[in-house]
């Protein structure tokens, strides 16, 4: 999600599935004061739902950003039939790392969920 259109996905407040560790920060003065102009703006949104709902925006934008490297291995056509190298960037070791942190907190969940025979 682009962060222009957080606005309208805050109008409409949908919810994600969330982890259960918590992250503590301390904002600039002038960023908690945006945050602030935002929680008036939206008010059926906490500021907590703002700030992850902006991280995730952010982190969507800085994964577009990433930069590609073109790699010797071809691993595709595209559709006129030219090829698309591998990509030897940050690109691939950032999905892979994020890929593998995500099934390590899915292990965890599902490890903490009650088994029918816990009962």
């Amino acid at each position: 999600m682009k962060i222009r259109d957080l606005t309208r996905e805050w109008e409409r407040s949908a919810k994600g599935r969330l982890t259960r560790a918590q992250y503590q920060v301390r904002l600039p003065l002038e960023d908690a004061a945006r945050l602030a102009a935002l929680q008036e703006m939206y008010p059926k949104r906490r500021v907590e739902d703002l700030i992850t709902d902006l991280l995730a925006a952010a982190l969507e934008e800085l994964e577009a950003s990433l930069p590609y490297r073109q790699g010797s291995e071809v691993i595709a056509e595209d559709e006129l039939g030219d090829p698309i190298y591998e990509d030897t960037g940050p690109t691939p070791r950032y999905l892979e790392l994020s890929r593998k942190h995500l099934q390590v907190m899915l292990d965890q969940d599902e490890a903490d969920l009650p088994h029918e025979s816990d009962d």
